[in-house]
């Protein structure tokens, strides 16, 4: 069975704004204000927790490593308090993946968020029904780029992990199906899209009405 895998922060929702909430929350509680601006700072959001309290503490200043390490946690307790205050789903995704699903691709979400966070995200936004696996971060002992990360989301999608592509939006999803030995298709509308062509993927689309052409070139 073929199946095209997502990532999820920045490739089918833009989750900047939540995330970028959690760590300036953490960030008051250190007595430092709002150091994250929700626009400026989008794309480093979507790189993870720790990217966003690293640029943070570079801008004040203040903590080292230690305090990014202490601060991990609750930023991820802040977030799954309040995960989809300001999350977007990208216009056209769902029925992207839905047409696709019509079609007999099996769908699946490969992420490096925490699964718990990712399945509640999914659940809010009412579209955890609509994938046949979710892979976090915590899902195995390995993490994207690892490809047991994609392969092993691809079998319990029930698709088979050579005959799948990855849509994401980051280096670490281009790296993750080249270790993977597939295909990749990156999007081009999120923070990081200017750089994008630069990762030469196999398939690049800037808008969700163009994926499943895109997919039937690279995996039939």
């Amino acid at each position: 069975m073929r199946g095209v895998i997502f990532d999820l922060d920045g490739t089918l929702a833009d989750t900047s704004g939540d995330l970028i909430a959690a760590a300036n929350a953490c960030f008051r509680d250190l007595g430092l204000g709002d150091v994250l601006d929700p626009t400026q700072d989008a794309g480093t959001a979507l790189k993870g927790g720790r990217a966003m309290l690293r640029l943070g503490f570079s801008r004040t200043g203040t903590h080292g490593e230690d305090e990014v390490d202490r601060q991990y946690q609750p930023l991820l307790g802040y977030y799954d308090a309040a995960i989809n205050n300001h999350t977007v789903l990208y216009p056209g995704a769902m029925e992207a993946v839905r047409d696709l699903r019509g079609e007999g691709y099996k769908v699946a979400i490969c992420t490096n968020k925490p699964e718990a966070l990712a399945i509640k995200l999914l659940r809010s936004l009412d579209i955890l029904d609509d994938f046949g696996a979710v892979l976090g971060a915590d899902s195995l002992p390995v993490r994207k780029p690892d490809p047991e990360h994609l392969h092993e989301t691809s079998r319990r999608a029930g698709a088979d992990p050579q005959r799948v592509v990855l849509v994401g939006d980051t280096d670490t999803d281009r790296n993750t199906a080249r270790n993977a030995g597939v295909p990749s298709i990156l999007v081009t509308f999120g923070p990081g899209g200017g750089d994008m062509a630069a990762l030469e993927p196999e398939g690049l689309i800037s808008d969700y009405s163009q994926l499943g052409a895109v997919v039937t070139r690279l995996i039939g």
